[in-house]
């Protein structure tokens, strides 16, 4: 199946990442569907990058609703789960029914309709929890004058450490696409988002090691959607090529081809 006939759903769609990815995805040539919880675009949207989807490729529905999720998905060659609570200060009460009940319903859904391929938004915040020991921890306090020879990056084979809720929902969502990987053969791959923001510049000194672009995260996705088939399950990190790295991107590189474009500017 080539690129211009590949279904593709991205649900969270009109969120900053996931609209970032419909426009890429499209300019590719596949045939993007969305699903939203509502038909506005989020507030970190800039007004220009605003899509109105064709009212016959949106669902507009919360990826509690398992029915509609399920109408969703069918017949969808890839999914894209972008849709979550991100939000790291947030309670177990608004966590739990977006990122843990909705990510199983979005993989559930997927094995139900057939579908080759669920690529799934994990964050970088997954391994927040190494700031606790050098030189992670002079990173996170911006000291970077305090850091001495080569940074050791933290791989997708290192345990994650999540600091907060947020996290360990993606460590479950990790945790769930390796099940459906494994007992039902869908091909599950997770990405550890780092920091994307509207303005498309990291927003301080500490989100200099953590940035990503826009047109890199763009990139990392259609590249998991155009892997091979038998890519079963994997991990990657989705950030730009910034100094001070501290997650590897060499997987990413070696598997997918990922070839970052930007990165951010040095310490000030």
């Amino acid at each position: 199946m080539n690129a211009r006939t590949k279904k593709v759903l991205i649900t969270g769609v009109y969120g900053l990442i996931g609209s970032i990815v419909y426009d890429r995805l499209i300019g590719c040539g596949y045939d993007v569907y969305g699903l939203a919880r509502r038909q506005v675009a989020s507030d970190r949207v800039p007004e220009e990058r605003v899509q109105r989807l064709p009212p016959d490729h949106l669902t507009l529905a919360d990826v509690t609703e398992m029915e509609a999720v399920q109408r969703a998905v069918e017949g969808k060659d890839v999914v894209i789960h972008m849709a979550a609570d991100a939000d790291g200060l947030s309670s177990w009460e608004t966590i739990m029914p977006s990122n843990v009940v909705g990510t199983y319903h979005v993989l559930e859904a997927a094995r139900r309709a057939g579908a080759r391929r669920v690529i799934l938004a994990s964050s970088i915040q997954v391994v927040f929890g190494y700031q606790d020991t050098e030189p992670y921890q002079a990173l996170f306090e911006a000291r970077y004058g305090d850091v001495r020879g080569t940074i050791l990056p933290v791989t997708h084979r290192d345990p994650p450490r999540p600091p907060n809720l947020y996290a360990a929902s993606k460590v479950w969502g990790e945790a769930l696409a390796h099940v459906y990987a494994q007992q039902y053969g869908i091909s599950c791959l997770c990405l550890r988002i780092g920091w994307v923001v509207a303005d498309d510049v990291p927003p301080n000194q500490v989100a200099i090691t953590q940035w990503c672009s826009q047109r890199d995260i763009a990139q990392l996705v259609e590249r998991c959607v155009a892997a091979p088939d038998d890519l079963r399950f994997d991990i990657f990190y989705g950030i730009s090529d910034n100094p001070y790295r501290w997650v590897d991107l060499e997987h990413a590189r070696a598997v997918l081809g990922y070839a970052p474009q930007d990165r951010a500017p040095g310490p000030a």
